[in-house]
């Protein structure tokens, strides 16, 4: 007889860092490099056992159960770090290398969108990369402009490159299993509001993988869709309870991957509910909030009871200002308003 698998309750912190336990302890290639990833740990000679795990403690832990090998600290160098893991990938290593935040990815961006995305069909498909970068986004933690950005779109727009953004502990953890077990390049990007999450599915202890490039239907419902991404998604559920209380049946997707995107489900929601709130904390202009929007304009023009709706932050950037930051980023009250206008 197979005994049930135990399932449980437990942070976005916490189910990434078993997903990569997990991981490791099945593939020895399976290398993890970043800044402050060992942190005093990486220093045994000098008689240091702790470990900052990196900036949000994903990590924490793998120095002392690895080792130096396998988990690196590396210089303040996103270029030469990302560079480093793009070359461990094609020699067949399979690195997670740690970009600590997306607003760095311009001291990058060669290395991943003219190598890391290019390799595999430059060489007639012949070389992989199988390298996972993880970064973190998201605003709501007044950490200023430079630390708050969700830049998933910019990621999305290159070809090779497949971008996926959970949105709670569950799909966290399945995502990094399936971003580490790819043969392609894949960019996790984990939003700072959602670290200590306890919402969603219970995650099991065993290993699990949720695809890449599928959608979610976290709510059913039949009046409208909305849209969601990452903590948008969280979001998105909350405005569903609000318009539920006045009688309104929302349906909500929560995209996962905005490349590849799971066109399909979108489209079938809407010809379901003829509306759509598409709710994104990128900057407006080429987002995907705009790709969603175009694709619903385009594919099911025909189901529409109204134009696609964008509920998207102001085309400025991150202010720090405890006053200002909370009207920049989409809330459940600014989704609800703009459900409410479409369906009435």
């Amino acid at each position: 007889m197979v005994q049930a698998q135990a399932t449980r309750q437990i942070t976005y912190i916490h189910a990434v860092n078993e997903a990569i336990h997990q991981l490791m302890e099945e593939d020895s290639k399976i290398i993890v490099m970043g800044e402050d990833i060992a942190g005093a740990a990486g220093r045994a000679d000098q008689g240091f056992v702790d470990a900052w795990g990196g900036p949000l403690r994903l990590t924490k832990g793998l120095i002392q159960k690895f080792g130096e090998e396998r988990v690196r600290d590396t210089p303040i160098s996103e270029a030469g770090f990302i560079g480093a893991g793009v070359g461990a990938a094609a020699a067949g290593l399979r690195p997670l290398v740690d970009m600590m935040y997306v607003g760095f990815y311009g001291v990058c961006a060669d290395q991943i969108t003219n190598n890391a995305a290019k390799i595999h069909y430059m060489f007639g498909g012949k070389v992989n990369v199988p390298i996972t970068i993880m970064t973190n986004i998201g605003a709501g933690v007044n950490s200023a402009a430079q630390h708050s950005e969700s830049l998933y779109s910019i990621f999305a727009h290159f070809p090779g490159l497949k971008c996926v953004v959970p949105s709670d502990p569950y799909t966290a953890k399945g995502l990094y299993i399936s971003a580490l077990r790819d043969n392609d390049p894949v960019i996790i990007f984990n939003h700072k509001m959602l670290m200590g999450l306890r919402a969603g599915p219970e995650v099991p202890e065993r290993m699990y993988e949720v695809p890449i490039g599928k959608a979610n239907v976290s709510r059913k419902g039949s009046d409208i869709t909305l849209t969601g991404v990452g903590y948008m998604t969280q979001i998105c559920l909350q405005a569903a309870e609000e318009l539920a209380s006045l009688g309104y049946s929302a349906e909500v997707i929560d995209l996962l991957s905005v490349s590849p995107m799971d066109d399909e489900t979108i489209l079938e929601s809407v010809k379901k509910t003829r509306k759509i709130v598409i709710v994104d904390e990128d900057y407006p202009r080429c987002s995907f909030a705009s790709d969603v929007s175009a694709l619903v304009a385009e594919q099911a023009f025909d189901y529409l009871d109204a134009p696609p709706t964008r509920v998207t932050p102001p085309h400025s950037s991150v202010p720090y200002s405890t006053v200002l930051e909370p009207l920049f980023i989409p809330s459940k009250e600014k989704v609800v308003a703009a459900a409410i206008a479409v369906l009435e």
